[in-house]
């Protein structure tokens, strides 16, 4: 959103694609199949992807991602920037850095381009919004053929 500042504490929902939206991050058989009872097995660039997810708290002290999921070419982040815990005030880093540093991070573990240009961010406003972003993100996995990523990158391959 034009002129919003996008360091201001607030949760944000993120999505992120894999570069061409192709099934990096997923087991092949959970992304053909569907992933068993919601729980797919990530693939070691998925695996990649989670423990760079896990690291953004402890690079970034305001920040925390109360909720993510890795699907097999994109990823949903449930973002919160918080207060520094000092209560002093502090530069916080924008949304645009964090996405920056986490895709970064993640394609210099993998050793090559992961990512897409880009990510989409929508700007949480409500509890009731928060909540069904939660939920969304919950059952994402076993939803996954009904995904409009899905039909978008039905056929594509891992590297």
């Amino acid at each position: 959103m034009a002129g919003y500042d996008y360091s201001q504490p607030g949760c944000y929902f993120v999505t992120i694609c894999a570069k061409n939206r192709r099934y990096l991050f997923w087991d092949e058989f959970d992304w053909r199949v569907g992933a068993a009872c919601g729980r797919p097995r990530l693939s070691p660039i998925g695996t990649i992807v989670e423990k760079e997810i896990h690291r953004l708290s402890q690079i970034y002290s305001m920040v925390c991602v109360d909720k993510f999921v890795v699907m097999p070419n994109h990823i949903h982040l449930l973002i919160r920037i918080r207060f520094s815990e000092s209560g002093r005030p502090q530069a916080a880093p924008t949304l645009s850095q964090i996405i920056n540093q986490f895709k970064g991070s993640a394609t210099k573990r993998a050793g090559y381009i992961l990512w897409q240009k880009g990510y989409h961010d929508h700007i949480i406003r409500s509890e009731a919004d928060y909540l069904r972003i939660w939920d969304y993100i919950d059952t994402n996995p076993a939803k996954w053929r009904e995904d409009c990523y899905y039909c978008q990158a039905e056929g594509a391959v891992s590297p």
